[in-house]
């Protein structure tokens, strides 16, 4: 894969000079940036090249850049549902975290999100306008960005349910806007914002009494706090297969509490593997492949990745 030092005569840091000489100054460019403490399960290597852009025009500068020097672009979202290899990311990661897309703006029945904006305050600000229909938002710890790309559910309903129209970057920088309808969208995945980049999504919600909100949200909570581990997880780690929620095969298979090094199967809820402090990416990778196993020997059941894995290990 083409790196920052293969493709560039000059090294890294002149790169990183000459890209945020044409950026704004509100952009953020920094090379080697840790990926563990821009993940929520708090492992893996850093990116070659992170930037943050503070506006659609230095996102297109970015995304041009990169695509002359055939450097691999990845975006980030709040980085949940995402395990990094411990070698890291190569090429320029791309972060929408920049306040400039994280903005939320109430208008009838309606919000228009930026794709940086958090779910619980996509949740919180419908609750406050009394709208109901966006409740299930509040427990997914990720951005409007990443819960359009993975089409990200709980509570038995999902992000494009309630989505109006999505506005979204193709690599080449051009941006196009389009009804929910005209999205094909599957399990846990949105196969266009594979290819693009999302800006923003406008939500809708139903007009209810904020009290019903609130108690819906509070019920909500309440069954994630018995139900789902504090400790650093990436959240689900495994799809659901046709047999049995993967939750509950894991659990019947013993498999609750089973560590490699401090990389565990939640006691809690066995779809969650979380990191008991200073876990590596190698071994959450392990962990995973130890239920995968258990699950073919005694079920003949394949479990399939629900967590997005990114990067190379060590050389």
């Amino acid at each position: 894969m083409t790196t920052l030092e293969t493709i560039f005569p000059m090294t890294a840091d002149g790169f990183v000079a000459e890209l945020g000489a044409r950026l704004t100054p509100g952009t953020l460019v920094r090379a080697n940036e840790p990926m563990a403490k821009r993940t929520t399960l708090r492992v893996g290597g850093p990116a070659e090249l992170f930037v943050e852009p503070q506006s659609e025009a230095d996102l297109s500068i970015v995304l041009s850049m990169a695509s002359s020097r055939a450097l691999p672009v990845t975006i980030l979202g709040r980085g949940s549902n995402l395990l990094v290899r411990d070698g890291g990311i190569r090429g320029v990661v791309v972060s929408m975290g920049h306040a400039a897309f994280s903005g939320i703006e109430l208008e009838g029945e309606r919000l228009h999100c930026g794709a940086g904006a958090k779910l619980k305050l996509v949740s919180n600000s419908a609750r406050d306008a009394g709208l109901t229909g966006l409740e299930f938002l509040e427990g997914i710890p990720g951005s409007v960005g990443g819960a359009l790309r993975m089409n990200a559910g709980a509570m038995g309903a999902w992000t494009f349910d309630v989505v109006e129209r999505v506005r979204f970057m193709s690599r080449e920088g051009v941006v196009e806007e389009r009804v929910s309808s005209e999205i094909p969208v599957e399990y846990r995945a949105c196969p266009l914002l594979r290819t693009h980049i999302a800006l923003g999504a406008v939500f809708f919600g139903k007009p209810a009494p904020i009290d019903d909100v609130r108690a819906k949200m509070e019920a909500g909570n309440r069954k994630r706090w018995e139900s789902q581990p504090a400790q650093p997880s990436a959240g689900c780690i495994f799809k659901n297969p046709a047999e049995s929620p993967a939750g509950k095969l894991i659990d019947e298979l013993g498999l609750k509490g089973t560590c490699v090094g401090k990389a565990m199967v939640s006691d809690l809820h066995a779809n969650f593997i979380v990191n008991l402090g200073g876990a590596s990416a190698r071994e959450v990778l392990e962990l995973i492949e130890v239920v995968r196993s258990c699950a073919k020997e005694k079920r003949g059941i394949d479990l399939h990745t629900e967590v997005e894995i990114l990067g190379q290990d060590p050389i």
